[in-house]
């Protein structure tokens, strides 16, 4: 009895086969991405230049223990009180900033006992090496979400009820905003952002 012919398989265009498919995957597969808090360090100060003496007053103190309890300026705060409490501290005005100019602009009960100027206003935060990532993102929230509510007014007092501080900073980081926009915008964004500087202090983490 004959051997029977075992057909071959035409293994030619396997490699073009696998070629399609590895571009197929690097093309629709997705890569995930850390999300990170948005933070602009200051410059180190020059060799030999002393930094500024802070006053207590113009320092907001925020403490989150293990347990994710607030302390706020010394005080046991709820979380959903936080973002206000910020607001009254930066928006205070009470006194002058570096060059002795008071803060025309600011609305707040101007005590001489909170911060003189949002120039001069610092946000510390200190948090114990046991808070939970949930609660540490939270407070960063509401601290951001305060320089954002007072930016937001006095962008929309100078430029418009349609220009909020956020709107603009939205629109000036979209991808297809041309060049001319982007600039226009800056200049705005730039000058509320010296009104209110962000000046929010990540002081060292507690044992």
């Amino acid at each position: 009895m004959g051997r029977r012919n075992i057909p071959e398989v035409n293994a030619g265009s396997m490699a073009d086969i696998a070629f399609l498919l590895l571009i197929f995957f690097l093309v629709t597969t997705t890569f995930e991405v850390d999300n990170g808090i948005n933070r602009k360090l200051p410059p180190m100060p020059p060799p030999g230049v002393t930094p500024p003496i802070i006053k207590q007053k113009n320092l907001f103190t925020v403490l989150v223990n293990k347990n994710n309890d607030l302390l706020v300026e010394e005080e046991v705060m709820d979380l959903k009180d936080l973002r206000q409490a910020a607001i009254e501290f930066l928006d205070n005005g009470g006194g002058t900033n570096e060059k002795g100019e008071p803060c025309n602009y600011c609305k707040g009960k101007r005590s001489p006992d909170s911060s003189d100027h949002p120039n001069k206003a610092i946000v510390s935060v200190r948090n114990d090496r046991e808070t939970d990532y949930k609660t540490f993102i939270s407070v960063q929230n509401e601290l951001v979400g305060a320089y954002n509510t007072l930016r937001n007014r006095e962008a929309i007092r100078l430029y418009g009820k349609n220009s909020s501080y956020t709107t603009m900073d939205s629109i000036y980081s979209h991808p297809q905003t041309g060049e001319v926009l982007k600039e226009e915008l800056k200049k705005k964004m730039d000058v509320i952002k010296d009104m209110y500087p962000m000046k929010i202090s990540e002081a060292e983490t507690n044992n």
